[in-house]
């Protein structure tokens, strides 16, 4: 886009106006990559939790009160259960702050629906079975729909 100028006063709001759109796009940039590192925190630490929890079944008590008390307690004292929470919590913490500056018709279905991938991807990992190719097209389905609300946020104004 070309400004055409004439004297020192419009050529500061040229300037001033170029760079205020690319402050615009590099926000837009960074409420992006928060949103996905979101995703990532959620998504990647679902399958760690899981597995932090084995074990607990087998934690028994007689009363109702007690079986919480030693549930927690196991849960608290076992370090594979505790770090992914602790990071799952951390995203959290990013989505509530990113949430005061970012679109929420964009914020909730983006940090969902990439966490569900990550998750799935995480697991596959970790050697889960995530359900072969039906899970891959709703992965690709699910990415396809992302890029489409990324796509229709175009930035306007409601």
């Amino acid at each position: 886009m070309e400004f055409l100028v004439s004297g020192p006063s419009r050529l500061r709001r040229a300037a001033s106006f170029r760079y205020s759109l690319w402050s615009v796009a590099m926000a837009s940039l960074g409420e992006l990559a928060a949103l996905v590192l979101v995703a990532v925190l959620w998504g990647g630490t679902n399958p760690f939790l899981k597995q932090g929890t084995e074990g607990l079944e087998k934690v028994k008590r007689g009363t109702q009160s007690l079986q919480l008390l030693a549930e927690i307690k196991f849960l608290c004292l076992n370090y594979k259960y505790v770090v992914p929470f602790v990071l799952n919590q951390c995203g959290s913490l990013v989505y509530y702050l990113t949430l005061a500056s970012t679109d929420l018709t964009l914020a909730v279905p983006l940090c969902n629906s990439l966490a569900l991938i990550f998750t799935l991807a995480t697991g596959k990992l970790l050697g889960e079975n995530i359900g072969g190719a039906r899970a891959a097209v709703g992965m690709l389905l699910t990415t396809l729909g992302v890029g489409l609300c990324i796509a229709g946020s175009g930035g306007e104004e409601p």
